[in-house]
């Protein structure tokens, strides 16, 4: 059978599933991006991955739209009036979701949803009803665990009927991130804690590094990125460190040869399937979300990602004892700042003219990995199977946050009675946030809604997919490919 014919007859696909995948083979099926040779062999040899985005880009990967926007002018194009209710408010933002696309053709970010709903609150038993209904048609409908929510900084009625729906619900989807401040209060921030042990999420993100990286008010969309609200990202484009550092024939080679090498073919490949989304697709053009702005074309940016730093590490040092390998040992660490500060200063020199809102350049990010990775470790992390004690682990992670604005964190599981002490393990985010971290999730080593990379999969659905059933949620063949090639769930419990 060819590949058309496959995806047809796969019976662990849903009807939806299949549609989008049949969409990809005939979008791959084109060659119109011009691709040096140099890259193409890096993209064969898995030195360079576009993480699926396929051969013709006709929408960004990431699109944030300016949502509160949308509900003080409503839409033209949808013909909806500012909504007046809660039940008008979840009504009309579930419909504009249905038209916001992304690379998984469904939306990454669906606002600050607690500041969206929080005009609404007047009755709170039926606000909860409408909140409820509004987060289970995301998880039924919106069946892509990169779907991404944000609440906080501020306390709020919405954000508190969030969190406990959240417990009650247990799903996958949508992922949430807290914007965790100084102002945050405690308490929400530890019903925050006390969510996240039991459903995964919402994580936090340190706001007061990404309010500075983004000069005010950000989105936090798919896994955990930071982007500008009414822009987004046009691609993401992902360099496999432990591959590249395989190539070279020592350190010298490797940062004087090797990496501004590929780096240099990968912005190439980055400025390419820019301008063809931009100068050729239409969708700037044509898209309703530009005409009613709810978007902006010159808000969007695009994200130069990285992988596998500790398994580059390691090689470059031919580091095979424990104690002189990524996370262990000063020497590793310094090694790995290096390699992070030479792709800063590359990314921060290379300009794109479609990258205004970064002044010209793209952004950092420490990509999560996908299920086809083996032996090679999400972003900057530790590898799972060496993680240090906690207090190092946040210190070792720390010096590596600063240089990814558009997205980097790391993942702790927390043993099932830390339930009892959410104090503690708020000390522990509030500690690393001090330390420099930017973002930071947990989840309680019993619950069912676990954090796989950047996204969540609940494991009994892992479960029903390995027997060969089909799942409502994409991401769950992610999940899938990720505990069996990435060990996820071998994670040390803290």
């Amino acid at each position: 059978m060819n590949t058309v014919e496959k995806i047809i007859k796969d019976g662990s696909l849903t009807y939806e599933q299949k549609v989008i995948a049949l969409a990809r083979e005939a979008e791959n099926s084109l060659k119109v991006l011009k691709i040096s040779d140099k890259c193409e062999k890096l993209r064969q040899s898995g030195v360079i991955c576009d993480l699926f985005e396929g051969n013709a880009p006709y929408r960004p990967r990431y699109i944030v739209p300016d949502y509160e926007k949308f509900m003080r002018e409503g839409s033209a194009f949808l013909e909806l009036d500012p909504p007046k209710d809660i039940w008008e408010a979840t009504n009309s933002l579930l419909i504009l979701y249905k038209h916001v696309p992304s690379i998984t053709t469904m939306p990454v970010y669906i606002g600050n949803i607690d500041y969206l709903l929080e005009p609404f609150i007047n009755d709170e038993e039926e606000a909860y009803k409408a909140i409820k209904l509004f987060l289970k048609h995301i998880d039924r409908t919106i069946t892509d665990s990169f779907c991404h929510g944000n609440i906080g900084p501020k306390a709020t009625k919405a954000g508190r009927l969030i969190l406990k729906a959240e417990r009650e619900l247990q799903d996958a989807i949508p992922n949430i991130t807290l914007k965790y401040s100084k102002s945050t209060p405690r308490d929400f921030a530890k019903d925050a804690v006390r969510t996240a042990l039991s459903t995964a999420k919402p994580s936090f993100a340190n706001d007061e590094i990404f309010r500075k990286d983004f000069n005010g008010d950000y989105a936090i969309a798919s896994c955990y990125n930071g982007l500008y609200i009414g822009g987004g990202s046009y691609t993401l484009v992902r360099m496999n460190l432990k591959a590249l550092a395989e190539s070279a024939n020592s350190i010298d080679d490797f940062f004087n040869d090797k990496l501004p090498s590929a780096m240099k073919e990968m912005a190439g490949y980055i400025d390419e399937r820019i301008k063809y989304v931009v100068e050729e697709s239409g969708f700037f053009e044509n898209s309703f979300l530009i005409k009613e702005g709810l978007i902006y074309r010159d808000r969007f940016t695009a994200m130069f990602g990285m992988f596998g730093l500790a398994e580059c590490v390691n090689t470059l040092l031919k580091a095979d004892k424990l104690e002189e390998r990524f996370g262990h040992c000063d020497k590793a660490d310094k090694l790995g700042v290096k390699v992070i500060k030479a792709m800063d200063e590359f990314v921060k020199n290379h300009k794109n003219k479609y990258c205004q809102i970064t002044n010209g350049s793209f952004l950092l990010h420490a990509q999560v990995g996908i299920s086809d990775d083996i032996n090679v470790s999400p972003g900057c992390r530790i590898p799972i199977g060496e993680e240090i004690e906690l207090w190092d682990h946040l210190k070792n992670a720390a010096l590596f946050h600063k240089y990814f604005p558009s997205g980097i964190g790391d993942i702790f599981p927390f043993e099932k009675n830390s339930n009892n002490n959410l104090d503690y393990i708020l000390d522990i985010i509030n500690g690393a946030f001090k330390e420099g971290m930017r973002y930071f999730s947990l989840y309680s080593s019993d619950s069912d809604v676990i954090r796989i990379t950047g996204y969540l999969v609940k494991r009994s659905e892992i479960e029903k997919l390995d027997r060969g059933e089909a799942a409502i949620q994409d991401t769950v063949a992610l999940g899938l490919g990720a505990v069996k090639n990435g060990h996820v769930l071998q994670r040390k419990v803290r």
